[in-house]
C-alpha cells in the first residue's frame, strides 16, 4: 500500500490505519463556507471537495482556497477529480493545500502512481453494479492508499443509491476501502455493525444535504454519534 506524504504546504495528518478500530468518516461534496465550518467542527476524518465541472457540487470559485487551507490539521482534505490531468490535479492540490486525491473516472494505474509519488494520498473510486471484478483492481494496488466503492449510475458519483454490500464479502486485496452511495441516517446502525474484509470507512454526501454542496451539520452529527460514540455534537 502506498504511503503518501502530502504536497508541500499541506497540513498532513497521520495516515489512518489500514484497519482502524472504528469506521473512518469522509464527508464529501463540501462547497458552502458556513456549512464547512460547522461540519469541520464535528471532526470527520476526511473532507472532500469536488473539482469536476459537471458536478452540482463543483467547488469552482464558490469556496475560497484559504477557507480550505485553514481547516483543522487533523482533517484530511481530499480533492475529487474525474478524468483530470495530473498537472491540473497537482495545481489544484497546491492551491487548496490538499493532502489527498479521490479519482472518480477512468484514471489509469500509471496516473495513480504519478500522484502517489508526488506526495498525495490516493483514493481510487470504482462503480459497483451487480458484481465486482476484483481482478481489474489488481494493477492499482501498489499505488492506492484506499479504494472507494460507489453505486454504478448515470454519473460518476452522487447518485444517491446504495449497492449490495455483500458483494464485498469476497474481497481479498490488501488495499482498505470506503463504502459510498446513498448512505444516510437509516443505515447508521447497520454500518456500525458491518463486518467486511478490509472495510475502512464510509463516504457521506447527498443524503445529508439541504441543497447540492450544502451539508446539514445537525444530521451529520447524529450520524457520527451512531458510527463512533463520543463524537462531537452541535
Amino acid at each position: 500500500m502506498a504511503l503518501a506524504a502530502g504536497v508541500p504546504g499541506a497540513a498532513v495528518p497521520s495516515t489512518p490505519a489500514a484497519t482502524p478500530s472504528r469506521l473512518l468518516v469522509k464527508v464529501c461534496g463540501m462547497r458552502d463556507a458556513a456549512a464547512l465550518a460547522k461540519v469541520a467542527a464535528l471532526g470527520p476524518d476526511f473532507l472532500g471537495f469536488i473539482f469536476a465541472p459537471k458536478s452540482p457540487r463543483f467547488v469552482g470559485d464558490v469556496l475560497a482556497p484559504e477557507l480550505v487551507r485553514a481547516l483543522p490539521p487533523a482533517i484530511w482534505k481530499v480533492g475529487v477529480f474525474v478524468n483530470e490531468t495530473t498537472e491540473n490535479i497537482f495545481a489544484t492540490a497546491h492551491r487548496f493545500s490538499l493532502a489527498a486525491v479521490q479519482l472518480h473516472g477512468q484514471e489509469t494505474p500509471a496516473q495513480c502512481e504519478e500522484l502517489n509519488e508526488g506526495g498525495l494520498l490516493v483514493m481510487k473510486a470504482f462503480s459497483v453494479g451487480e458484481k465486482v471484478d476484483f481482478d481489474a483492481l489488481l494493477p492499482y494496488v501498489p499505488y492506492c492508499d484506499y479504494f472507494l466503492f460507489d453505486t454504478k449510475g448515470a454519473v460518476p458519483g452522487g447518485n444517491g443509491t446504495t449497492f449490495n454490500w455483500n458483494l464485498l464479502q469476497s474481497y481479498n486485496l490488501p488495499v482498505p476501502y470506503f463504502l459510498a452511495g446513498g448512505l444516510g441516517l437509516e443505515h447508521a446502525a447497520e454500518l456500525a455493525a458491518l463486518r467486511l474484509p478490509c472495510l475502512a470507512g464510509v463516504d457521506l454526501n447527498s443524503c445529508f444535504e439541504t441543497a447540492p454542496g450544502v451539508k446539514d451539520a445537525a444530521r451529520l452529527a447524529q450520524m457520527l454519534t451512531q458510527l463512533r460514540p463520543g463524537a462531537p455534537s452541535i
